[in-house]
Parts: C-alpha cells; structure tokens; sequence
C-alpha cells in the first residue's frame, strides 16, 4: 500500500506492505486525514520520529471483530492502552505506562491507504458531517478537552495565546460553553474566522493591568510560554497546549510569586467533538486552506508549513 514516510526531516511516499490485523484490532481505509502542528514538529525531529505519521483521520471499517463497526465512517482516539498498568485499572488509559500513539509512538499513523485502531478506540462519524470536516474530530476534542480539566465559570475571561488551528478550536469550544475569550494572534484573516462568531481578537497583548484568569498557550512557539506568565493574574492556569521540539526555558519566578498553575492539556474525549460539528456549533469550514492526494504528500506538508496556512488535508483517492 502506499503511505507517507518521514526520515531525517525528508516526506516521501512509499509502497509498503498493508498491516495485519490483530484480535480486537480494526482494519480501516483512510479517506481523509489532516496535518497538524505535531506532524510539522515530528518531521523537525520531535520524539526523533520515523516512520508514518498522521492521527487527524476519519477512514471507513473494512474488518472489525465488531460487525457493526464494518462499512462505517469513523475517527479513532490515538492513545493505544494496555489495560493492566496502574493507569489503566485508574481509568486513565491515555496515561498507560506502556501505550503506543497512532502516527506518533510505536504505530504507524492515518497518513496511508490504511491503517488498524483498537476496535475501542473508534468512533461513529455520523453522515451530516462530511469528510473534511470530520477530520477536526481530534483536535477538537482536544481543544475541548480544557472544559474536563478545570471547572470555568459561565462569563469568565478567557485569553487564547495563538490564531493557529488548535488555538482556533479552543477559543470556539470555550466560547459555546459560555467563556468570554479573547484571542491573541497576528494573523488578521485567522482571527476573522473566530471574529465573526462573536468572539473578541486582539493583534496586541494587552497592558500590564490587563489580566485572565486562565490563559490557554497555543502559539506552537517555545516563547508562548513565557508571554502567558506575563498575562496570568495571581491564582491564575495556565493551560499549555504546544508541542515543541525545542527546549522551552522560562523563569519561574513570577509563576512562584503569583502562586500560577501550570497545566497541561492533551487529548480530550471524542463524543462531545462529534456532537459539536454535527450540530454545526462549531465551524471547521472556514479553516481549511487545501486538499492534496495521498501521493502528494511531500507538498501537502510544505503548504502545512507555510506561514499563514491553517489546515491542509490528504484524501485517500
């Protein structure tokens, strides 16, 4: 089959053998996948990466052990558990002491004519979201992922740092939940798409009196970090979203004087992303910037990265 390989920094497309299906395990044919910041890190050298990336994928079930799983549309959740570590029997199988990534630890990922999940880990994709808007699935559930972390009061102040996809999906998701947010960006087209939904947006941080309650991180840069301490009021959180390859160097000083916490944020639950995009809550359209065949993959992640380009999508065709 063919899938996209990357090595030393270099995209290619290659014949590969297809993979096996375990017990349990699903066989999926990808129809569209998307590509995030994290793929643009793994190609600059993030968990020193080779193989098949790609985990934003929606694909149709070809073989399952669930019969009903076969012939559906579907997303998959990209942590792979163990289900007998300590964080498992928790209940906490995206911290699995032993887990494996789709497309980024240990399994070869969505950005191939196929690809195998755990039958658990798939998701239903109902017919009124199509294709490319089903590929949002896992960013946004991420994104929203923030609203299962810390309990945010209907009309608290909200500071989204970054006008990229993620920061996006998470200035939306907090908004519909009642958040009155503020995204920080500098890009005036990305923050249109957030603008016309009535959310505020800001091309300037703001003075030194100006301050949020929670800060959200989502610039991808190694020095957003930095600029959210500044932005946070005492007792503040910082939620931090970026996945960097680089080393992030900051001084803790004002975190410890303004007793600020420092919170990561992850993967989020898929179920409620799902019903955000079929009841046209949230809106992905806007956020797609293009579309290559699978084979194309080397350009498809040159656009991905270039300045100014939000999501860029490879179809299986």
């Amino acid at each position: 089959m063919r899938a996209v390989y990357l090595s030393r920094g270099q995209v290619s497309v290659e014949e590969v053998p297809p993979p096996q299906r375990p017990p349990g395990f699903a066989l999926i044919r990808t129809l569209a996948a998307g590509i995030c910041n994290t793929d643009l890190e793994l190609q600059r050298g993030y968990y020193q990466f080779e193989g098949i990336p790609g985990h934003e994928f929606v694909g149709e079930v070809l073989e399952s052990d669930s019969k009903e799983l076969i012939g559906c549309r579907v997303a998959g959740e990209i942590n792979l558990s163990c289900g007998h570590c300590d964080y498992c029997i928790l209940g906490s199988p995206r911290h699995c002491e032993n887990r494996s990534v789709l497309g980024i630890v240990k399994h070869p990922g969505a950005f191939a004519e196929l690809l195998t999940l755990p039958d658990k880990n798939l998701h239903i994709v109902p017919s009124e979201i199509p294709d490319e808007e089903a590929v949002f699935v896992e960013p946004l559930a991420a994104a929203r992922a923030i609203l299962d972390q810390v309990v945010m009061n209907i009309g608290e102040q909200v500071a989204v740092l970054g006008d990229g996809k993620l920061g996006l999906l998470v200035a939306q998701a907090l908004h519909v939940h009642g958040a009155r947010v503020t995204v920080f960006g500098h890009h005036s087209n990305k923050l249109s798409i957030v603008a016309t939904r009535g959310i505020t947006v800001s091309k300037s941080y703001p003075h030194s009196y100006q301050r949020f309650q929670y800060v959200v991180e989502c610039t991808g840069s190694a020095a957003g970090l930095s600029t959210a301490i500044q932005m946070a009021e005492p007792r503040g959180v910082i939620i931090m979203k970026s996945t960097v390859h680089e080393k992030v160097t900051i001084d803790m000083a004002p975190v410890v004087v303004n007793e600020i916490a420092l919170l990561g944020s992850r993967c989020g639950r898929f179920e409620p992303a799902i019903q955000l995009l079929r009841d046209r809550k949230i809106d992905v359209r806007p956020m797609l910037s293009a579309e290559f065949p699978l084979e194309q993959a080397p350009a498809a992640f040159a656009e991905a990265a270039r300045k100014g380009v939000l999501k860029v999508i490879l179809r299986n065709v």
